[in-house]
């Protein structure tokens, strides 16, 4: 069954806020995240600039990729979601001061919280951006596993912060990404959600029909 507009925006509005939370979690202990977010975590150890402005910055070079060959719907409710996101996560800390969290219970809770909110993405045709929208086209236009594209970026980005975080943080960040994956994979059943198959139809590809905005 479709979503209306509206079911869609206040489902993205909450998925943004689980990532969010989660996201603040990981920063309070310095912890790595993979996709698109993990590149913006990653880049505010080099780059003088807030995680919300560099995580929505990364996502615009693929905005183009996803209106032009997945779906119009699925790209603004990608924008939807970055923007909720890069938002957010700068604006969570004024108003919850976290000054203590055990490193564990950030990467556990933290992982469900984003788990679920990605769970949220998926049901109303939205992602993360980046990396994800790259690893629907590929896997869709040239047959490469998205999850195999996922798992190597998110192995660079890992390997990438033992140059600017310790290894037991790097560590934890990987139980983190453990459980972040397990609600992912114990609750997502594309089988069980008309949209995966009849709301998201690639643009330009055999047997799809355009989409329209």
């Amino acid at each position: 069954m479709k979503h209306s507009l509206l079911e869609d925006f206040f489902a993205l509005l909450c998925a943004g806020l689980f990532v969010s939370f989660g996201l603040v979690l990981f920063q309070a202990q310095q912890l790595m995240v993979g996709g698109a977010a993990g590149l913006a975590l990653l880049g505010t150890f080099f780059i003088e600039i807030e995680f919300g402005w560099l995580f929505f910055l990364i996502n615009i070079p693929f905005y183009w990729l996803s209106w032009t060959k997945i779906s119009r719907r699925f790209t603004i409710n990608t924008l939807i979601t970055v923007t909720t996101i890069s938002v957010l996560s700068e604006w969570l800390p004024e108003v919850v001061n976290i000054t203590h969290v055990n490193p564990l219970f950030a990467a556990i809770f933290g992982g469900v919280l984003i788990g679920v909110g990605m769970l949220i993405m998926f049901r109303h045709a939205s992602s993360l951006g980046g990396v994800g929208i790259l690893g629907f086209y590929l896997q869709q236009r040239w047959g490469v596993k998205a999850g195999v594209l996922q798992l190597c970026v998110d192995t660079v980005i890992l390997t990438c912060s033992l140059f600017v975080i310790s290894w037991p943080l790097v560590v934890i960040s990987i139980l983190a990404a453990i459980c972040l994956n397990t609600v992912i994979s114990l609750n997502h059943r594309p089988e069980r959600y008309q949209f995966a198959t009849n709301e998201i139809k690639p643009i330009g590809l055999p047997g799809a029909p355009a989409q329209g905005s």
